[in-house]
């Protein structure tokens, strides 16, 4: 029942309860979408979680393979250091070690292995925390050694900087008169 006023406009408690009840209606649409969006997240994330579990389980015996073969490589290289007992003796503890990874590698579920790394880590902090770096060196310089040949590999010695400077044997000369502009080689006869 809309009570108009004699200048035409409606009662304003009328509308200011509308407006009231839309807003509740808004709010109630908005919290509805985002129970929804919460609850495929969380089934999102365990679906995830359930492809990285099974992922992790199929590789399990391919990695506890390798540590396996990486064991047995170790101790076939210790039989040449059969004249010195104790350098065959830490190839032997090596080899040893690792079977004994590969093993624990293929009887071990994925939250087993997380269980134990979260484990050591609340152990030692400080051990984990330098084999982190180490870890991170030595793959920032496989990376990098590994990466495209350099510029001087190419045989690029003099090619320009990006801001506008020159390496090479132009710098060392101590003259910029033999090197080409940008783009154009010594063989061009410029």
């Amino acid at each position: 029942m809309n009570v108009s006023h004699p200048t035409g406009s409606q009662d304003p408690d009328s509308a200011a309860h509308r407006e009231t009840a839309d807003w509740k209606a808004l709010r109630g649409d908005v919290e509805g979408i985002a129970d929804v969006a919460v609850e495929r997240g969380r089934g999102f994330v365990a679906a995830a979680r359930g492809h990285a579990q099974e992922y992790v389980d199929r590789r399990k015996g391919d990695a506890a393979q390798s540590v396996n073969d990486l064991a047995r490589t170790v101790r076939d290289s210790s039989k040449t250091f059969e004249d010195r007992p104790n350098i065959r003796a830490f190839f032997d503890s090596a080899a040893e070690g690792l079977e004994h990874l590969g093993t624990q590698i293929e009887n071990k579920s994925f939250s087993e292995f997380y269980e134990d790394a979260e484990a050591i880590a609340r152990r030692s902090p400080v051990a984990v925390a330098v084999a982190t770096f180490v870890t991170g060196f030595v793959v920032a310089r496989f990376i990098k050694s590994s990466s495209l040949p350099q510029a001087r590999d190419l045989g690029l010695r003099d090619a320009p900087f990006r801001d506008g400077g020159y390496r090479g044997s132009a710098l060392r000369e101590g003259s910029l008169r033999d090197v080409p502009p940008p783009g154009l080689h010594r063989d061009h006869g410029l």
